[in-house]
């Protein structure tokens, strides 16, 4: 049983939670204490710590105390969901072996409905939390929080600056759709923004999404899974100067986004990377948790792909195009129909309604095709 691997939350956390307030995290969330694992059948939210760092520029000790402490002493909002902490993934004699403990447990929670936040280690895992899709009959939409597409080259795939790479290249290929929000120019090769062009990918600077971090919701919106590389933070904000960052997301526009990956009904999996154990940024990691549970729990579980009846359809003649909208009339958020081909392989029917703004119906009334709408079509037809 894969939940056996688990290492119970330490006893300094324990004895920490002990002295909170009744009403704090720490006193309702569920926690593994090594006496007690949680019962998982009302469980919605799942935390899971994962101490190995192997993949990071320099591999050290992986400390998430700090991060649960500052979790467990904030207030929740009106949640209904029940939420375990599940302990920690202890570091593997190999990299393997710890990416199968993940990938396993990942594919046991998602089966279960429950969601699992994991908080690492270096980002490289999120190639493991990829490999738990794989039993589960469907692609997988990969949308990372960075300020790199993290290729890499190929005598690096088992670090966090080449993850990506490694989701590519190895088989199964589940991979649907990644996408990166906040990437920052300078950091990436034209090679790299080329091939990124090339797959159909879709990437957003970092300027366009602080101006505007609503314009990362439809991109959520159509996620499975959620990575986070903490370094795409500024360091001002952070804390974190062991990899100094002038320039990145402050506080507000990282839980602004956590918030919306959380608000996703699709998104079944949210991870948090590359900690450098300071004390400023373990605050910062606590809100943006916290941001993604407020978001989860309120969630309106809107499938249009199941019931279109329910939501208002829109038709927009382009040239020899017909461009379909659908609006919600309940939360107001707009998808987009993407044609299907006969070619097209079962696993993707669910992607026929893509995510998008209002702004996008607005540019197609002025006769302009949005580009999530051509890089979808090319990539159904492929």
């Amino acid at each position: 049983m894969v939940f056996d691997f688990l290492e119970p939350v330490s006893e300094n956390v324990l004895g920490f939670v002990e002295n909170l307030n009744g009403q704090t995290l720490g006193r309702k969330v569920v926690l593994h204490t090594g006496a007690d694992f949680p019962d998982l059948s009302f469980a919605k939210i799942a935390l899971v710590g994962v101490l190995d760092n192997r993949g990071a520029v320099q591999d050290s000790l992986v400390d998430l105390d700090s991060i649960r402490k500052e979790f467990y002493s904030l207030y929740p909002g009106n949640w209904e969901s029940t939420i375990v902490d599940l302990g920690n993934i202890p570091k593997g004699n190999k990299q393997e072996d710890t990416y199968f403990v993940v990938a396993q447990l990942v594919a046991e929670l998602v089966k279960k409905q429950i969601v699992p936040i994991i908080i690492g280690g270096s980002q490289d895992l999120t190639y493991a939390i990829y490999r738990g899709y794989d039993h589960l009959d469907q692609m997988v939409n990969l949308t990372a929080i960075d300020s790199r597409f993290d290729f890499g080259k190929d005598e690096t795939l088992h670090t966090s600056t080449s993850y990506l790479s490694k989701i590519i290249i190895n088989e199964p290929t589940n991979l649907f759709n990644y996408s990166n929000i906040g990437f920052q120019t300078y950091y990436n090769s034209q090679e790299e923004i080329d091939l990124i062009e090339k797959l159909y990918f879709d990437c957003y600077r970092l300027g366009e999404v602080a101006i505007n971090p609503s314009m990362a919701e439809p991109v959520f919106r159509d996620s499975d899974l959620v990575s986070l590389d903490l370094t795409c933070i500024q360091s001002a904000n952070s804390g974190n100067n062991y990899i100094f960052t002038p320039n990145g997301f402050n506080g507000k526009e990282i839980c602004a986004l956590a918030r919306y990956a959380g608000l996703s009904d699709k998104v079944s999996s949210f991870g948090l990377f590359n900690h450098h154990n300071s004390q400023q940024e373990s605050v910062l990691i606590a809100q943006i948790i916290w941001y993604f549970i407020e978001g989860y729990n309120y969630r309106s579980l809107e499938f249009p792909n199941l019931n279109r009846n329910n939501f208002l359809k829109y038709i927009v003649p382009i040239d020899d195009l017909e461009l379909v909208f659908f609006k919600s009339p309940k939360t107001e958020r707009w998808w987009i129909e993407i044609p299907f081909f006969s070619n097209v392989n079962n696993k993707l029917k669910r992607n026929s309604l893509l995510p998008c703004m209002h702004e996008d119906y607005l540019r197609a009334c002025d006769q302009e095709i949005p580009d999530r709408w051509w890089k979808a079509q090319r990539k159904e037809s492929y």
